[in-house]
């Protein structure tokens, strides 16, 4: 049964800007899916360690002041860098338990100096590999103040039974030349991860999803006015200007007709759990493939950098 895929969409919010917590709260999820013989789980952006709220709430783009240093500082250290193994023990479920995970994390590469950090989309195989790091190419508004922009590198699409899946982050969805990159290396299961809210996902997931003839996965956070820790750097602050929801899900899944196979689920915490058919795919492209029979590469193409970008680059 290569066509069909047992996927599992984790709508959980974040022990806000706390990595080890928040990690086990994945940990946890990614067991729950596979005693659901889920093959795929999705998480949504930046969950661990959890979306840069306060930057709307405590004037994010006042200059030096201490609230929004100490907050960055905060969140800078709650951050996720694989080369120091931060991963490690969800590789380790993946592979045990058979399942391939996209996670959104809030990353800290040691390949950029270590000290900034970046919204990224990170892929692990069933069998516990990492495949792909895709850093957010271009931060939304006051999300630029703390994530620095990504690159190319983790435009990559992956193997999962007869699926070819790939991803992006939030807004990176709206842009087009992105989309097609993916569309051009074969993807068929589009994965989109967003911070939460249904007036995020309840157009575009439908939108790629008929543009592409794919199925289309969004996945979202949850969070609260109460899901701040007590031990958050400036609560009261913070609170002052919260308000009581700031994330209420959204996750859905559209099939490549772009009709719902699961609505946007709001509120609600825990595991989206649906079955999808590959044939779907061959059905719908019948009539529309965005970069195969229904292109034009002799008119139009595009063309793409993945290379990693590094400040320094040293001769050997």
């Amino acid at each position: 049964m290569q066509n069909l895929l047992k996927v599992a969409l984790a709508q959980i919010s974040p022990v806000w800007l706390n990595k080890a917590e928040t990690l086990k709260k994945v940990e946890q999820s990614i067991i729950d899916a596979a005693k659901e013989d889920c093959e795929l789980i999705i998480f949504g952006e930046g969950l661990v360690p959890g979306y840069p709220f306060w930057l709307a709430l405590t004037g994010g783009a006042e200059w030096n002041t201490n609230v929004n240093k100490e907050l960055h500082a905060h969140y800078v250290r709650n951050s996720v860098t694989i080369e120091d193994g931060d991963l490690q023990t969800i590789c380790e479920l993946a592979k045990a338990n058979k399942i391939a995970v996209y996670l959104g994390i809030i990353e800290r590469p040691l390949d950029r100096g270590g000290h900034s950090i970046y919204a990224s989309l990170v892929y692990i195989n069933e069998k516990g590999e990492i495949k792909s790091t895709h850093r957010k190419l271009q931060p939304t508004y006051d999300e630029r103040l703390t994530w620095a922009p990504g690159d190319g590198n983790g435009l990559q699409v992956h193997p999962l039974k007869d699926f070819t899946v790939g991803g992006l982050n939030c807004w990176e969805n709206w842009m087009p030349l992105p989309r097609a990159a993916l569309y051009g290396l074969g993807e068929n299961l589009h994965i989109a991860v967003w911070p939460g809210s249904d007036h995020n996902t309840k157009d575009i997931t439908r939108f790629i999803a008929r543009e592409s003839r794919s199925f289309v996965i969004s996945v979202s956070s949850l969070m609260t006015k109460n899901d701040f820790p007590k031990d958050t750097p400036h609560l009261n602050e913070i609170l002052n200007n919260t308000p009581e929801i700031l994330a209420n899900g959204g996750s859905c899944i559209a099939g490549p007709d772009g009709e719902w196979i699961v609505a946007p689920v709001l509120h609600k915490h825990g595991l989206v759990i649906e079955t999808i058919d590959f044939n779907r795919v061959y059905e719908e492209r019948q009539n529309f493939d965005p970069v195969g029979h229904y292109s034009r590469p002799d008119v139009t193409q595009l063309h793409v950098n993945r290379e990693r970008q590094s400040t320094v680059k040293f001769n050997k």
